[in-house]
């Protein structure tokens, strides 16, 4: 009996990581061939793929009131990112390190993580606190979008603070709309240009053809060609850098149209196919989620233990799965740093962007676990890994051993506490 809700809890589970792929894949397929831009794309889509599944079975949970679910799914996804996925990468090699690394995005994740301590303080996350916390996510993405990539010195966390707390992020975002409207006006402009030149150039060759259609005799195409030649040799000096501004209009004008014809025509069977691809990971999601969810939350009834310790296990180290195998996969192939940064960015991620849209849909309760353990130990952690960071600027194998231990040692302890 028990076996068939073990299969569809691990059935829900894949349909839910495999969608979530597949989702992403195909939105930005379809984003980039309609002209969405790659700042839209990057902001939305790209920035939250890793997060998906974690963000639908939250988002799953909180639609079922299983506050204890969504909480212990993010406190789980933190502890598990750094003590399970960290270590892991850890022992497999040496993870290089950079200043930059705990300079801006070490400092915001553990900014991110105080303010969910704050907000928690009162053993509920209401409605405003989420806004606040999508509010800090949105920044940050704008921040690593726009600031960021603007600047060739390094930018670091104080940097963040300054722009987040003088409002800079209006500005950038103000500028990003306006560039976007010129750059519409710009297009609809070269588009009309290109359409007057396409029927000039007809409609001088409809006059050519018309009047080569009445030359008959050998001697008119004889004289006519004679004159052609003529007009050529008197013209072609005058109008040599008018010709060459010419070609370079028609190149550019080219292009352009290759590319309007991209966004604007794209193939019928690859966009149908992307479309089919896109509704059926968005239906794999919802009923993952749903299985997902409803299986975990039965396991927790059934074994007589709090929600927020199935979040906190199953539901967590589920989602994390395909994470912990890219970050074998990267380590192995000598590109262990690169787990380091998504760890980092996963977990500011799931505080702010994956708390945020939960405790929107509905306020969350924070039970007494949650607070007086599981938070303390995820911002101990935390800390540990900064420090780990910076000695030698290198994650070794036997910090790896550590941060394997401590998080075995938490979640057996725990769960005998639970």
């Amino acid at each position: 009996m028990y076996l068939v809700d073990i299969l569809i809890f691990v059935g829900g589970l894949l349909l839910l990581v495999k969608g979530a792929d597949l989702f992403v894949m195909s939105s930005s397929w379809i984003a980039e061939r309609f002209g969405v831009s790659e700042f839209i794309i990057g902001l939305t889509l790209v920035s939250i793929g890793t997060s998906v599944p974690e963000l639908a079975s939250a988002l799953t949970a909180s639609l079922e009131h299983a506050s204890g679910i969504v909480i212990g799914d993010v406190l789980g996804s933190n502890i598990a990112n750094i003590g399970l996925i960290v270590s892991t990468a850890a022992l497999l090699s040496n993870v290089r390190t950079e200043e930059l690394m705990l300079r801006r995005d070490g400092y915001i994740m553990l900014f991110s993580l105080f303010i969910f301590l704050l907000s928690i303080l009162d053993f509920r996350i209401s409605r405003l606190e989420a806004l606040i916390f999508l509010l800090f996510y949105f920044v940050y993405l704008l921040f690593l979008l726009d600031k960021v990539k603007k600047h060739e010195e390094d930018i670091y966390f104080e940097d963040f603070m300054n722009y987040f707390f003088r409002f800079e992020y209006i500005f950038d975002l103000k500028a990003r709309i306006e560039t976007g409207i010129q750059g519409r006006i710009e297009g609809k402009r070269k588009e009309k240009i290109t359409k007057k030149c396409s029927e000039e150039t007809e409609r001088k060759n409809r006059t050519e053809g018309e009047i080569g259609a009445k030359n008959k005799t050998a001697n008119e195409i004889r004289n006519e060609k004679k004159s052609e030649i003529r007009n050529e040799i008197k013209n072609i000096i005058g109008i040599k850098n008018e010709t060459e501004i010419e070609i370079e209009k028609e190149t550019e004008i080219e292009i352009e149209k290759e590319i309007e014809s991209e966004i604007k025509n794209p193939s019928e069977s690859s966009l149908l196919k992307e479309l089919i691809k896109l509704i059926v990971s968005g239906i794999a999601i919802v009923v993952g989620a749903k299985y997902f969810i409803e299986q975990s939350i039965f396991f927790a009834l059934l074994l007589e233990i709090p929600e927020t310790l199935i979040g906190i296990s199953l539901v967590a180290i589920g989602t994390s799965l395909p994470e912990l195998m890219v970050t074998i996969s990267a380590a192995r192939s000598g590109y262990a740093s690169i787990a380091l940064g998504n760890v980092i960015g996963s977990n500011i991620t799931n505080t702010l962007l994956i708390l945020g849209c939960s405790g929107l849909v509905n306020p969350l309760t924070v039970t007494k676990i949650s607070i007086y353990y599981i938070t303390p130990f995820m911002l101990f952690i935390s800390l540990l890994l900064l420090l780990f960071i910076r000695t030698g600027w290198r994650i070794k194998r036997t910090e790896g051993v550590i941060l394997l231990l401590l998080y075995c040692g938490f979640m057996f302890f725990i769960f005998l506490l639970g």
